[in-house]
């Protein structure tokens, strides 16, 4: 095995441990939600207030841990991402109350704006064209998705130990070692374009002016308006429905809040394998990853029959098949980024998607806690159900555009 194909291994694999973590320090509240509720006396609305700063300041901070990550380089910039989103997950195990508890996750937030977007730049960068099907999916999508399945039995099982706030400080100091172990994995790395280069040798930024100018940048960034509160809403709102609309205790929520995320995990490698291979047999990249998104999107209104299901674990592989879909959504639509757009501007692109999808998210949660008490769970499923088909038309549209942008260059 060639020194660079060592070193792409390993980079893939500790941008899997590194979006695993971000996405298990989010769930630990959403896993122990029934109990953090009750111990600091907070209704369906301060919970969704609480998420809605998270995906606030989560969501803004996209695209300036974007914009960082392009000025700063991978190595660094992904280094001080998940040491500040470690350190603030410390601090959940300090919290008071609501507010107290409301700050903490603005500032998880604000933390982790930028480990999706290095993680994407960092493919974009390394990765030759055939390979970045599956290292999108092993870096990102895979990687949170593991995070978010190992979240309900890990976090259930060391709050029984150790009590919800020494959840916190086990997935701080877990992060604390994927830092060093980084840091370690590039001494002495001569891999070309791989963010460790000197200011004076990086490509210029791209302004946000021009950027915010393409009807392409426009076009995915509001697809992902649409379809990214419904991640944020199944991340963050599915233990709470367990335990109100099923009756479900801890321990039960620990045995099958994992299923939807096990799913995604399962369909995160298998669309990055399946779109690597429409390559390899010729199709563009581009094609290849909206052939699989629009399959994806159309499975999606499947997940509504959830709220018909006659028990928790029926309920969790009915959304389990959004969550299916989703990895092969999300995958692809990563992927799209390096097949569109420069290299130099993936990890800014990125985070004003991702801004875009967290004001949406924004949004989304912060009514979802008025919903829930008027109306119950039902609403908020449809509308999950229903949002990937907008998206998809959205997208589509803009490649669409960014071919013709393409053909009138040539």
């Amino acid at each position: 095995m060639s020194a660079s194909l060592r070193f792409r291994g390993g980079v893939a694999v500790l941008l899997f441990f590194g979006s695993a973590l971000s996405f298990l320090d989010r769930q630990v509240l959403s896993v122990l939600a029934p109990t953090i509720l009750e111990e600091l006396s907070m209704s369906n609305v301060d919970y969704a207030r609480v998420v809605a700063a998270f995906t606030l300041s989560y969501g803004v901070m996209f695209t300036f841990g974007g914009r960082a990550i392009d000025a700063l380089g991978v190595r660094l910039g992904m280094a001080l991402a998940v040491g500040l989103f470690s350190a603030v997950s410390l601090v959940h195990g300090l919290v008071a109350g609501v507010v107290s508890l409301a700050v903490a996750r603005f500032a998880l937030g604000a933390a982790e704006g930028g480990v999706f977007p290095g993680a994407a730049k960092a493919v974009a960068e390394i990765f030759p064209d055939r390979e970045r099907g599956l290292a999108m999916a092993v870096a990102a999508t895979g990687g949170s998705a593991v995070g978010a399945v190992a979240a309900p039995p890990l976090v259930v099982w060391i709050a029984q130990q150790s009590g919800w706030r020494g959840a916190f400080f086990v997935t701080g100091l877990l992060g604390g070692l994927w830092v060093v172990a980084w840091t370690l994995a590039w001494r002495g790395s001569s891999a070309p374009a791989s963010g460790s280069t000197s200011s004076a040798e990086r490509p210029a930024l791209v302004p946000f002016k021009r950027l915010l100018a393409d009807p392409v940048v426009r076009g995915v960034a509001v697809a992902r308006f649409f379809f990214d509160p419904v991640f944020y809403f199944y991340m963050f709102w599915i233990p709470p429905y367990l335990s109100q609309q099923r009756a479900a205790s801890l321990e039960e929520i620990a045995r099958v809040a994992w299923i939807p995320f096990f799913l995604l995990g399962v369909s995160s490698l298998a669309a990055g394998l399946l779109s690597d291979a429409f390559v390899r047999r010729g199709a563009s990249p581009a094609d290849a990853r909206l052939r699989i998104m629009t399959a994806a999107a159309f499975c999606t209104p499947l997940s509504i029959l959830s709220v018909y299901a006659a028990d928790s674990a029926s309920a969790m592989l009915w959304m389990g098949s959004l969550m299916f879909a989703h990895g092969f959504w999300m995958t692809n639509y990563m992927a799209l980024f390096a097949d569109l757009f420069e290299a130099r501007s993936v990890a800014v692109i990125v985070g004003l998607t991702g801004t875009a999808g967290g004001l949406g998210g924004f949004l989304f949660n912060a009514a979802a806690g008025s919903v829930v008490d008027r109306f119950g769970f039902t609403p908020l499923f449809v509308a999950c159900g229903l949002a990937y088909p907008v998206a998809l038309w959205l997208v589509r549209r803009a490649c669409r555009r960014a071919s013709g942008s393409l053909e009138a260059r040539a």
